[in-house]
Order: C-alpha cells, then structure tokens, then sequence
C-alpha cells in the first residue's frame, strides 16, 4: 500500500464529532461526486474509504446508500465501489453546504462548515481523502497536492491551509489546478493538522534519516576535497622545489627553507601538520604548521622568480 492510502486509511480512523463529521463528508462529496437532478454518485477504487463514507452517511443521516462493486477500467484491474445516494438527496447536500436554497450546486461551502478549528482540519481531511496525495518520505523528494477541479476553490484551499502557515503554492494543470506544498517541515505540519499520527512518526523518522544520510555525505565530500586540496598543494610545493634543486640548488637557498624543502620532497603526501610534526622530531627542533606554510610561501617565490627569469 502506497503511503498516500496508509494516510487515508488512518483518516478513516480518527475520532470525531459530528459537526466534523459534516464537514470531512462535505469536502469528499464537494470534490469527489457526481450530482445529479435526483442522486449523488461516489465512486472510490479504496473499499476502506467507502466502507467509511457509507458508515457516516448511515450515521449522520440515517440512509443506506446503494453500493455498487464493479472492475475497474484502468491498468491497476482492482475494483472500485460506487455509492449512490437518492434518499434525503436535498436534506444531504442543503446540510452538507453544497447546494443554496433554490437547490442550486454552490462552490464554496458556507462559513459554517469550516468556522470552528476542528471543523476546519476535519474539511482538510476530506479534501485530502477526496483528492489528495503525498509522496512516500523515502523518494528523492518530498511533495503533498490536491488537484481541484476550481481556480476559485483552490484558492480557497490555499487559504485553509495557509491558515495554518503550510506555504502552499497553486498552479494550473490541463484539467484543472493542483494545490501543492513541498516543504517537508510543511508537510509534517499538514499530517499532524490530519491527526495521523502513525503516518506523521513514519514521515519524521524518514525525513531525520535522510537528514542524516545527507549530512554524512556532505561531511564526506567536504573531507575529500579537503585531502584532494591539500595533496594538490604538497605536489605544487614539491614542483616548486624541484625546480629550485634544478636550477639553483638548495645550497643557495636558506638552511631553515633547505629543510623544509629536503622533508617536502622526501614525504610527498604528508599535509602540512604531518610534516611539521616530522621535521620537529627528527630534527630536534620546534616548528608549526604556521611556520612550516611560511617557508613553503617563501619557496614558492623563489621559483616563482625562477620562472619569470
């Protein structure tokens, strides 16, 4: 199962009242029914969600949808269920906000579907269990849309959701307009505005794993470029001092630059802090890795001048 149905299955699960029972249903019904002059038409290919919208209709208005289980025409072969509704079909879409009083469709729900805070998430569920989807935390991206079939509606989804600081973004699609947030804070923030809470634990422990997995790989990389960087510059230095050896000689050079320049070519690979440790050592003498990039300045002058001569 998709991550996208382990949310709306846990949807499913969440406790409510009744009044965020209406609203979660108005927001299904609003973006995945057909009206018609004398039914509505739902059709979902997940037998747990329709189970639950059966389950709230029977519950809320007392009415045994008729269901319909058929094979579905697509490449998955499942099935899907179609509940139509014909008992109460006014009272249902007046109480739901979907229809005004003249029995006219209306696109946006009355204030009072989505007043109250929790009334407001039970509306996000249902659009989300209607239309939405989320990408499984573990693909190389994170990304939530809903594709709404309004530009006047998405807006209104945006707004919802931007009540609650999600940084959602609107664009236009062929067949409609997609409402998309892509932000995995943002994204976590929206599950737990959900109440799935299994689905947020997942997502979290996803997300800090390729946190971690990204910063050990910039660690790595950082460290890389580091020695390639520093094994760059020993073999500068010793082209440097080669070509001194060559044309001058070390003994025209100073005593303290003639050891460093004998210790570089002898230990090639060494980094800079290797290199004064070994000379300390093994000429009874103290210098820093400061003192040792000093010198290895003042060689790179030398042979600098030798090339411009």
């Amino acid at each position: 199962m998709s991550f996208s149905m382990n949310v709306k299955s846990e949807i499913t699960k969440v406790d409510s009242d009744k009044t965020e029972k209406i609203s979660l249903l108005s927001a299904y019904i609003r973006n995945n029914a057909v009206i018609t002059k004398d039914s509505i038409l739902i059709n979902t290919e997940n037998m747990e969600i329709s189970k639950y919208i059966f389950n709230l209709l029977n519950e809320l208005y007392d009415i045994t949808p008729i269901i319909t289980i058929r094979k579905s025409f697509n490449f998955k072969k499942g099935l899907s269920y179609l509940l139509k509704i014909t008992n109460k079909y006014n009272l249902i879409l007046s109480d739901l906000s979907l229809i005004n009083r003249d029995g006219y469709f209306i696109n946006m729900p009355h204030e009072y579907i989505y007043e109250d805070d929790g009334d407001k998430k039970a509306y996000l569920r249902g659009v989300f269990l209607a239309t939405g989807s989320i990408n499984d935390p573990k693909t190389s991206r994170y990304h939530l849309e809903f594709f709404i079939d309004d530009y006047d509606y998405a807006l209104f989804i945006c707004e919802l959701l931007d009540d609650y600081n999600l940084n959602s973004k609107l664009i236009e699609r062929n067949n409609g307009f997609m409402v998309y947030i892509k932000e995995a804070e943002k994204i976590s923030d929206f599950l737990k505005l959900l109440k799935v809470f299994k689905s947020v634990l997942y997502f979290e422990d996803i997300k800090a794993y390729r946190e971690q997995k990204n910063l050990i790989n910039r660690l790595n990389n950082c460290e890389q470029a580091n020695v390639e960087k520093a094994i760059n510059s020993a073999l500068e230095q010793v082209r440097n001092i080669e070509l001194i050896e060559n044309t001058i000689g070390f003994d025209s050079i100073d005593e303290k630059l003639k050891i460093a320049a004998i210790y570089r070519k002898k230990y090639k690979e060494a980094s800079l802090s290797e290199l004064s440790k070994i000379i300390s050592l093994e000429c009874d003498t103290n210098i820093t890795k400061s003192g040792l990039n000093h010198r290895m300045r003042k060689l790179k002058e030398i042979a600098d001048s030798l090339k411009n001569r």
